[in-house]
């Protein structure tokens, strides 16, 4: 079954070559970002400070916040790219990220090749990606082209490619982060189709995203995020609500 627990996480990035007077006066005077920690002769911003979640299989959490609240940094967490400054994370299951599909990709490799190395990345067996193949190819839906290096293909077929792989997997733990362009309309429109039956299959999905309906369709809890820190965690629309009501009253000072 998939879980996953982070305990009193804490992310801390470096900052180099950077001036502390300056960096410290425009994140205070921001809205939202992490706070600048100074110490120890190091300048750091503290993007996640002190996160503890409890994520059990069915789970289905939105993380909601402005740009710079930590949405981001909490799934490259979860997703084993960044490990935490201090606190734990531990997971059950395998884990999928929509926020970097198009990693491990070879520009000189034909689409058939990627479709292979991809494939291997995201921990198929060979005998696995034999028999997706096909369905990977038809759903990118670039034809003779998956015959030619990767390098001539626009951003968009690339995209395309890297779409149909990532979700052809059956992930224990989906996390996603923002839209994903994926070409020219009638395969968004395909795409959009894909992507809830990816998203319907997942055990425990974590979304980062602005689109309130997108929340509110795949989501039933929301976390609000600011500074880096837990505001409220609750039922999706309750959370929604009270995060634009502070927008609101934050417009109308």
């Amino acid at each position: 079954m998939a879980s996953m627990v982070l305990r009193d996480v804490v992310v801390d990035i470096p900052v180099y070559n950077a001036s502390t007077r300056s960096l410290k006066n425009n994140v205070v005077s921001a809205a939202t970002g992490g706070r600048v920690v100074l110490g120890g002769g190091r300048t750091f911003v503290r993007a996640v400070d002190g996160l503890s979640l409890e994520l059990g299989h069915g789970t289905r959490l939105a993380l909601v916040g402005h740009n710079g609240a930590g949405k981001s940094t909490i799934l490259k967490v979860m997703a084993g790219i960044y490990h935490p400054t201090a606190g734990r994370m531990r997971s059950e299951g395998t884990v999928a990220s929509m926020f970097d599909i198009g990693f491990g990709m070879d520009e000189d490799a034909t689409g058939w090749d990627n479709i292979a190395l991809r494939g291997r990345l995201l921990g198929f067996s060979r005998r696995e990606i034999a028999k997706r193949t096909p369905e990977i190819a038809e759903t990118s839906e670039l034809g003779r082209f998956l015959d030619m290096p990767l390098r001539t293909y626009s951003t968009g077929m690339a995209t395309r490619l890297a779409f149909a792989i990532s979700t052809a997997i059956d992930p224990d733990i989906l996390l996603v982060d923002e839209g994903i362009g994926a070409g020219d309309a009638a395969f968004l429109e395909r795409a959009k189709q894909r992507m809830e039956g990816f998203v319907g299959r997942a055990g425990l999905l974590v979304v980062a995203s602005h689109s309130d309906d997108l929340l509110l369709r795949w989501c039933t809890t929301g976390a609000w995020m600011e500074h880096g820190r837990l505001r409220l965690l609750g039922p999706i629309r309750e959370v929604l609500d009270a995060y634009h009501g502070r927008d609101r009253r934050e417009a109308a000072e």
